[in-house]
């Protein structure tokens, strides 16, 4: 049997069997079976995230056949999506029905079904992440039952279900709150620290869209900012051109950026002055686009990450902690360090669950030990009441995490509900949420 493996190489685990399924009672009949046979079953998806969330270490079900819009509803502004359909697609039909969804992240590659289980967002806007932008879900409960669960049916199950870590059932298919495709107007610009943690505040607030990435051991500051055009789009400057698109997204945020690492894997020393010079080197660009080709970018270096959110009001304490905490921990970093900001949704397990958050990016190259760098962040991190992002590097487990999340008896209780043998479990959800 062939082993699976996630994008970042670092989980590898041997299902006992892969499963293809073409219909929604193929995948009952998958979980009946394991839960008669004593095993698990897992769906993943892409496998891009960087923990073991979705490892199959039972049946595996590969999603590619349980693909493509479902339903499209212009009057409730609702569309019904095939769990296994990839963001990328579903992106690019919406966009060819006139549609969109309102905010994502800035990777495409995921199947909609893994990037709303681990919580997938973007930054600002109205709600961030994909889970936040459902209406409801479809999935197959660990006794092999088909739910529907939105606020009308099964409503108690709605605030866990939209973010359920693969936990709570297979997703069969998901439906997404949808409005019509608008212009984004984005403008990237170089800030030194000093102004950009000054005005961060400002930025925010005057923005529809703001984040910005710090290159550390230096002050300079790429800030980045996404604004929806209202009025008539005539006048605005377009797209990208292929070229420019090539230049700057493939080859430069890529290619480039790719070779720099690997000297910079040589010559550790050498990093702060790359990264000075990276930061010298940015240059102010403005372009508009539809949403989804100004908001996700392709990402072919293979890194590492972690992520965590934090209250919104300590962000940027945090934020100067880490940076007091890289500049004397003699580690040198290559990568820049993301920052965005979200507003509170209402989901069981979000790390935005009830409270306004700003979400600090860490990154190391695939050929970097990152765990250092990660575990020296994440400590500081966990003193600020900081939550990770599930699908990203972390250690924490059920015992901890507990407390961070007010609703956490709510989200286990559904996991009882829907999963009592435990039907979809693996080693990373025993670790975060317990037997």
């Amino acid at each position: 049997m062939n082993s699976w493996r996630n994008w970042s190489g670092l989980t590898t685990t041997r299902p006992t069997e892969v499963l293809v399924p073409t219909s929604t009672a193929d995948v009952v009949a998958a979980v009946n079976r394991a839960r008669e046979e004593r095993t698990t079953v897992k769906m993943p998806g892409t496998g891009h995230s960087f923990t073991g969330i979705a490892a199959p270490e039972g049946i595996m079900l590969d999603p590619t056949a349980l693909s493509g819009l479902l339903e499209v509803d212009h009057a409730a502004n609702t569309v019904t999506a095939r769990a296994g359909t990839p963001l990328h697609v579903l992106n690019s039909t919406l966009d060819s029905l006139g549609l969109s969804l309102h905010n994502m992240g800035d990777i495409a590659e995921q199947t909609v079904a893994g990037a709303t289980s681990t919580g997938t967002h973007g930054t600002g806007g109205l709600v961030a992440s994909l889970s936040a932008q459902i209406a409801g879900v479809e999935l197959v409960t660990g006794t092999g039952e088909l739910l529907r669960v939105d606020a009308g049916e099964n409503p108690d199950l709605f605030g866990a279900a939209r973010l359920g870590l693969g936990a709570l059932g297979v997703l069969t298919s998901i439906t997404f709150k949808v409005e019509p495709v608008f212009t984004l107007e984005a403008h990237e610009f170089p800030m030194l620290w000093d102004e950009a943690l000054g005005r961060f505040d400002q930025l925010v607030a005057e923005n529809h869209h703001f984040e910005m990435y710090w290159f550390p051991h230096t002050d300079r500051i790429l800030a980045k900012e996404n604004n929806r055009v209202l009025e008539d789009a005539e006048g605005l400057p377009g797209p990208l051109s292929r070229f420019r698109h090539w230049l700057d997204d493939e080859f430069l945020s890529n290619t480039m950026f790719g070779l720099v690492n690997k000297v910079g894997n040589r010559r550790p020393e050498w990093i702060p002055r790359i990264n000075d010079l990276s930061g010298r080197l940015l240059s102010e660009r403005t372009y508009s686009d539809v949403p989804h080709r100004v908001f996700t970018s392709p990402r072919t270096v293979v890194f590492r990450e972690m992520e965590y959110a934090v209250p919104r009001e300590v962000g940027l304490d945090a934020l100067r902690e880490v940076r007091r905490w890289i500049d004397g921990s003699g580690l040198r970093i290559s990568f820049p360090v993301e920052i965005r900001t979200t507003p509170a949704d209402d989901i069981a397990l979000s790390t935005s669950s009830g409270r306004d958050s700003m979400y600090l990016a860490f990154h190391m190259n695939e050929q970097t030990d990152h765990t250092a760098y990660f575990a020296g962040v994440e400590e500081i991190l966990r003193r600020y009441d900081g939550r990770p992002h599930w699908g990203k590097l972390n250690t924490r487990t059920a015992a901890d995490l507990e407390p961070a999340y007010p609703r956490w008896a709510e989200f286990q209780a559904a996991r009882d509900k829907l999963d009592p043998d435990r039907v979809f479990s693996n080693a990373y959800l025993r670790r975060v949420l317990g037997d």
